[in-house]
Parts: C-alpha cells; sequence; structure tokens
C-alpha cells in the first residue's frame, strides 16, 4: 500500500495563515472591546506577529532589539506612547474642543491626547486599515519591551542589571546630560538592547528631536519599566477601544461629512455640473505642475523642470512653494481643507479659469475651452479609507427634493507601493489588484500604459498588485509566492482595491456615475521588501521619489487635457 507523502507547509504558507489568524483575532479584540496585549487574550497576536516576522520589524524574533522597526512604529505612533499602561482607541468623540492638546504622529495623520500619566487616547477616523496598523505596531512594541526585561530582571523579586539602573539613572535626572555622560548611557544601553555602542549611535539621532535630545534613552526607560511592571507586579498594560467608536465604524460617518462637505462647495461654486476628474495623490505634485512654470517662470527658464520640482520639495524653499500656492490660489484652485475627521484635504481646479500660457505640458486648449474639466485632488487615504471615502462622493448630491449625479469622467491613483521586480523610485502600471487574504481581484482597464511613461530615465513595470491588510502584515516569504506564481504580482500597497471596488459598485451596479468611467493607476516604488535594507522601515525616498511622482502627475494631466 502506497503512502502518500505528509505534506508540509511552507514559509509562505505558514505566513499566510498568520496573517488569517492576527486579521481575525484583531476584529474579535475589537468586538471585544478590550485585550491585555502580554496577557492570554493578547497571545495569539504576539505568537501570529512571531511566526509572520515581517520585514518591516526586522529583528523581532530574535533575542536582540531592533532599531530601525522601532524608529518606524515610534514616528507613527504618539509621543510618549511607551510611557502608557492605557491606550484606548477612541473615535471622533469632541477631544479636539477640550483642554487636551492633540498630539500628532510625525508620519501618521492622527489626533491623540495624552489624558493623565497612564492613559493614551488614539482618535481613530479612517477605518478598519487604522486600528490593524495601530495593532500591529503595539504588538510589536510591547514584544520589544519584554525582551528589555528578559535581559535585565535578574530574579523574582524584580532586582535589576546594573546597566538598568545606570539607564534609569541618566533618563530620571533633570540634568541636561553632556556628551560624556550621554555616551555612558548609550554604552549601558547597547547591553541591555544586545546591540553594538556604534549601532546605537548611529540611530540615537534619528530618535531625537530638539525639545527631546535624549528621546531613544526615555523610549527603551519605558518600554523596559512597564515590561518589568509586568512580569514582577502582574500590572498588565491593556488596550481599549471605546464603545462610540465600535458603534461608529463602518458606517462611513467620516467619509459621509468629507463627500458632503466637497459637494456643498463645488455648490456653491457653480460646479456640481461639470466633468469632474478625480486625482488621488499628494497636495503638491499638481498644483505645482500646473503652476510653477507661471509662478517660477525665471528659475524654470534657467533649470530643467524636473530639477524646479526638485527644489519645491526640499523643505528649506518655503518661499518658492508659497510663490506657487499664492498664484494657484489667483488662478483657479479652491482649497478645501478638511473638517470631517478624514485627514483628507481636497485641491478643486476649475480649468475654465486657469492660464495655461506658460505650461510645458501637452494641452488642447480648444478642448479645455469646450469641456472645461475640473480637477478633484484628494490627499492619499490609508487603505480601507480609501473605498468610504470614493463610495461615498460618487454618490448622488442631495439638493432639495432633487438627486444631482456626480458627473465624473475619470478617477486617477496616483500612490506610493513597495515593488517586487525593481528599486525605489521605479514606477508600477497595475493590471489588476489581488485583495490579500482573500480571493477577491480586480482586474482593470487602466488608462496608463508603459508607453505612456517609458523612456523618461525611470524603469517602469506592468502586472498586478496585491492590497495587503497593513503595511506590516507580510514578509519576504509570502511576498516571493505572489511574484514568483502566475499570480504575476509586481508590486503591493494598502488601497488600490478599495477603491477599485467603490469605483465599480458606482459605475457598473449602482449607475451612479458612467458606466464607462476611465480609470488610471500608477504608483512609484517606495520600497521593495525583497531587498534587504529595502523596507519602508530603512527610511524615505528622499529626492529619487521626485522624477516618479512628477512623471506620473504630467502623464495624468496631460491625459485629461486632451481629447
Amino acid at each position: 500500500m502506497n503512502k502518500k507523502p505528509l505534506h508540509e507547509r511552507t514559509r509562505a504558507q505558514e505566513s499566510s495563515n498568520a496573517i488569517e489568524r492576527m486579521y481575525i483575532t484583531m476584529r474579535h479584540l475589537f468586538n471585544r472591546g478590550f485585550y491585555k496585549p502580554m496577557g492570554v487574550s493578547g497571545e495569539t497576536l504576539r505568537e501570529a506577529l512571531l511566526l509572520l516576522r515581517p520585514e518591516i520589524y526586522g529583528s523581532i524574533g530574535e533575542e536582540k532589539a531592533e532599531l530601525n522597526g522601532l524608529l518606524y512604529v515610534i514616528d507613527r505612533l504618539p509621543y510618549g506612547i511607551e510611557e502608557c499602561s492605557y491606550i484606548n482607541l477612541t473615535s471622533d468623540e469632541g477631544y479636539g474642543s477640550s483642554h487636551f492638546k492633540p498630539i500628532i504622529p510625525e508620519k501618521r495623520r492622527r489626533n491623540c491626547y495624552r489624558i493623565d500619566e497612564e492613559q493614551m487616547n488614539i482618535e481613530i477616523t479612517r477605518g478598519r486599515s487604522e486600528i490593524y496598523d495601530i495593532l500591529t505596531h503595539l504588538t510589536f512594541l510591547f514584544i520589544e519591551s519584554h525582551k528589555i526585561s528578559k535581559r535585565v530582571v535578574i530574579n523574582e523579586k524584580g532586582d535589576t542589571t546594573r546597566d538598568w539602573v545606570k539607564l534609569e539613572k541618566a533618563v530620571l535626572s533633570s540634568k541636561k546630560l553632556t556628551q560624556p555622560e550621554r555616551e555612558v548611557a548609550i554604552s549601558h544601553t547597547a547591553n541591555i538592547l544586545g546591540r553594538t555602542f556604534n549601532e546605537i549611535t548611529e540611530v540615537y539621532r534619528d530618535f531625537s528631536s530638539k525639545k527631546h535630545p535624549e528621546r531613544f534613552l526615555n523610549i527603551i526607560y519605558w518600554l523596559g519599566k512597564l515590561a518589568i511592571e509586568e512580569v514582577v507586579n502582574n500590572k498588565k498594560r491593556a488596550v481599549t477601544f471605546s464603545p462610540v467608536l465600535r458603534e461608529r465604524l463602518g458606517h462611513h460617518i467620516h467619509g459621509e461629512i468629507w463627500a458632503n462637505n466637497i459637494k456643498e462647495v463645488l455648490k456653491k461654486h457653480n460646479l456640481l455640473h461639470r466633468n469632474i476628474h478625480i486625482i488621488s495623490a499628494n497636495m503638491h505634485s499638481v498644483m505645482n505642475t500646473i503652476y510653477a512654470p507661471k509662478a517660477l517662470k525665471n528659475l524654470v527658464a534657467k533649470n530643467d523642470i524636473f530639477d524646479v520640482y526638485e527644489a519645491l520639495s526640499n523643505n528649506d524653499n518655503k518661499s518658492l512653494r508659497n510663490k506657487v500656492t499664492n498664484e494657484a490660489l489667483k488662478n483657479g484652485m479652491l482649497f478645501i481643507e478638511d473638517a470631517s475627521g478624514t485627514n483628507i484635504n481636497v485641491q478643486i481646479f476649475d480649468t475654465a479659469t486657469i492660464d495655461f500660457s506658460h505650461s510645458d505640458l501637452k494641452i488642447d486648449l480648444d478642448f479645455i475651452k469646450e469641456e472645461k474639466p475640473l480637477i478633484f485632488v484628494m490627499d492619499y487615504a490609508f487603505g480601507e479609507q480609501a473605498y468610504e471615502t470614493i463610495d461615498e462622493f460618487l454618490k448622488p448630491f442631495k439638493v432639495e427634493d432633487s438627486k444631482i449625479k456626480m458627473n465624473v469622467d475619470s478617477v486617477s491613483i496616483m500612490g506610493k507601493a513597495g515593488i517586487l521586480k525593481g528599486g525605489k523610485g521605479d514606477i508600477m502600471i497595475p493590471s489588476a489588484h489581488i485583495f490579500e487574504g482573500t480571493a477577491d481581484n480586480y482586474p482593470i482597464k487602466n488608462r496608463l500604459s508603459v508607453k505612456d511613461l517609458e523612456g523618461q530615465g525611470v524603469d517602469v513595470y506592468k502586472g498586478a498588485m496585491i492590497t495587503v491588510l497593513g503595511t506590516s502584515l507580510q514578509n519576504k516569504e509570502i511576498l516571493k509566492f505572489f511574484h514568483n506564481s502566475t499570480w504575476n504580482v509586481i508590486g503591493l500597497e494598502m488601497e488600490g482595491a478599495h477603491y477599485q471596488k467603490a469605483i465599480q459598485a458606482a459605475s457598473k451596479v449602482r449607475g451612479n456615475i458612467n458606466s464607462k468611467v476611465k480609470v488610471r493607476y500608477a504608483y512609484y516604488a517606495s520600497d521593495n521588501p525583497l531587498e534587504t535594507g529595502s523596507t519602508l522601515a530603512s527610511g524615505g525616498l528622499g529626492t529619487s521619489g521626485v522624477r516618479p511622482t512628477y512623471l506620473i502627475t504630467r502623464t495624468i494631466l496631460e491625459k485629461i487635457f486632451n481629447k
């Protein structure tokens, strides 16, 4: 009798299973209303994350501390969160009009409030993706904190190593540290973290700010201190979800307010009936492309236009930026600052009032004069929020007793994505979006092609893109599977499937917009998770992102400005 060979799960299959468990567990904990990350209730999350070991979290599965991953996470969580035992995720519940000062993380637009010494509230207005993002980052932090406690607690009484005593003294000192004192503290911290003195020194400045030069020491101390409290005194940290958040989530409350606010502005300016071209992008590239040639005509005359774009991307050139912004506001641009809680600002460009005489774009002026296309630029959505916002905007607008359908001619999505074939700064043209964790897939007739963008100093790739559940819910093995299998995935991002789901529903099912609405998708590579050192945690694009960003922007605009 032939024995069937036992099937051994591949690392990719294990990873896929870990992602599914994390996804289900996070939804369960949210519905439950609270959990203790380092207790029994948080065990499944911890185990799944350690099994998955995302590239973004580097050495999470090793004894030594992960430094780049820590920096990535800290930049996306509120200042002081490492000191808090109680983290409360809330909806927009009125804290903005209280005495509490909002704390906005360095690299995530979300309002957070320090309620007291022990509690941090994080406002969730961007949907489930934001919750998944926060919970995975918190799980990473708690795992790292227990690495610290394991290295410094030497007995059941809670006695600690000499290194910990020295670190505590440095952190709790009211005096400003001298350089020799700082280096002594770094030396002890290196021992605690299982890292070299040089490794700590290299990242130290990345954590520092003018107000808090010793922030790295503070983070390590408080992470360790609260972990020690858990181990020695059983004082478990807790994550809670407010009843209002649990009640509101998934009902598009913020997205509906956002969409209606914009439609009211369009109505006020008599623009509701115009052909609308939606562009999901940043708040500078479309504006700079249209207005920089006139606002900075002397600079443009002497330099390549992409050098001008690079200058505008430099934070030190505020005067140049202001010139372009002022020109835009005087010449056809409306700026709608978000008041809905979505954190998505909007720019409206009325081509009927824009002076294109200085533009270097290919423009059919007769077409512009006849059609008067209206360009609607929305700032980046976050994950599932893409569906909420676009879905609400594409719905008809109620004006008294009538409903006005939005005359949407095209939707263009320009975003950042991880690339699996190529490197930072390359461009990806998706042919379909595959939703991670499901069999859902969204083939698209993309009106952007490789031909539109190739031959301009940037490599361009075409293929399927995977829409992931969160920035940290993947690893090399699962990405290799998608890339090397017949899925032919060239990159990963967080919004594509959500956008396409909303567009298809509005155009093909509900009939809210033209069934032949044009869609354009293009992404520029912010990282390559398959290459060591090229994950999101390894740093930003810098100036290498300028050319692909503006190449895509210019191509989209030329498609809109011509028949």
